[in-house]
């Protein structure tokens, strides 16, 4: 792609998102989704006042010479950017995942979002330490959880947690494999006030911690299930495309009756349909019932006049390959 074409992209996605920014440069949004706004692996970031830009899928001296580009129309258009941070997702080292800062001293440690802040760390891994595409489950959860038990498997960095309590869910309970994962998590409770209890922080697989949960009799209010698209221990594997209905039958005795279970897929190639599909048949003993579907915010999947091309599957009737499902659990 020229210069000229990613630009005019580029000037469409922002001017799309003008209402976004905040005077005191605390927001987190995405400036441009590349696969859907006309160039496909190219995504860019705003973290505060740190930009962050991403190679996907491009050839790396492509992905390179393009987030180059984004970088100087970005620091033209924006020139209180502080810092920015270049990640390649698809690069064969770590540290090319976990980015190379670009421009500036330090990212920011920390935004704001529905009045809640969360603590960054955005080289903790190849994502950011803040996922954008579920904004609108954070403030489900604002909403919704107000004296509920909650539990966070695949917690990663807490956040749907962290929203839960912001909202005034009584306990929140965190899985994750990552200790530092975690330990970020704990970093945005002291950001918010929050009483830190190590019990709540449990580090391990997902699959015997599930287990040992269950065997416990503990039951919640609410249980988030979001897990990566893929992964792999000894415990045991999972793969979004194939185990959804698995992992929400996994949760299930620990849902409280007349609870939650807010489900994630992020499998690109999952169609929504057929993901629905899946849960609806999940709902056919009368013990689940698909109660919402959560849209991901309209920055993360591109503008009706910035949006160009079709997905690689079709998502309805969620609006993202990020499909957020809320279920109302019955309990025999």
């Amino acid at each position: 792609m020229d210069e000229a074409s990613l630009t005019r992209r580029l000037s469409a996605a922002l001017e799309a998102r003008s209402s976004l920014f905040d005077d005191r440069r605390q927001a987190a949004f995405r400036l441009f989704n590349g696969f859907t706004e006309g160039c496909p692996g190219l995504t860019a970031d705003l973290y505060g006042a740190t930009l962050l830009l991403q190679e996907h899928c491009a050839g790396q001296g492509e992905g390179e010479r393009l987030a180059s580009l984004a970088q100087a129309f970005y620091l033209g258009q924006l020139p209180w950017l502080r810092a920015a941070l270049f990640k390649s997702r698809s690069g064969g080292t770590e540290a090319a995942r976990r980015g190379r800062l670009v421009h500036g001293h330090a990212p920011d440690r920390q935004v704001r979002e529905h009045g809640v802040s969360y603590a960054l760390d955005l080289s903790l891994n190849r994502d950011a330490s803040l996922y954008l595409d579920t904004r609108n489950l954070r403030r489900w959860a604002i909403e919704r959880l107000a004296g509920k038990t909650v539990l966070n498997t695949f917690a990663y960095t807490g956040s749907l947690g962290v929203a839960a309590l912001a909202g005034g869910a009584s306990r929140v309970v965190h899985l994750d494999l990552n200790r530092a994962f975690l330990d970020l998590a704990k970093a945005s409770y002291g950001l918010n006030g929050f009483p830190v209890d190590k019990g709540d922080f449990l580090a391990g697989d997902f699959f015997p911690l599930a287990g040992r949960l269950k065997r416990r009799g503990a039951r919640f209010d609410c249980v988030f299930l979001d897990p990566p698209f893929f992964s792999s221990t000894s415990k045991g594997s999972l793969d979004l495309a194939t185990d959804s209905v698995r992992l929400v039958n996994k949760v299930r005795p620990l849902a409280a009756d007349g609870g939650w279970i807010a489900a994630v897929n992020n499998a690109v190639y999952l169609g929504g349909r057929e993901y629905f599909a899946s849960l609806d048949a999940l709902c056919g003993d009368g013990y689940l019932e698909i109660e919402s579907l959560i849209p991901v915010p309209p920055d993360f999947t591109g503008f009706p006049e910035t949006t160009e091309g079709v997905p690689i599957t079709d998502p309805a009737p969620f609006n993202h390959s990020t499909k957020i499902a809320i279920l109302r659990v019955r309990r025999k």
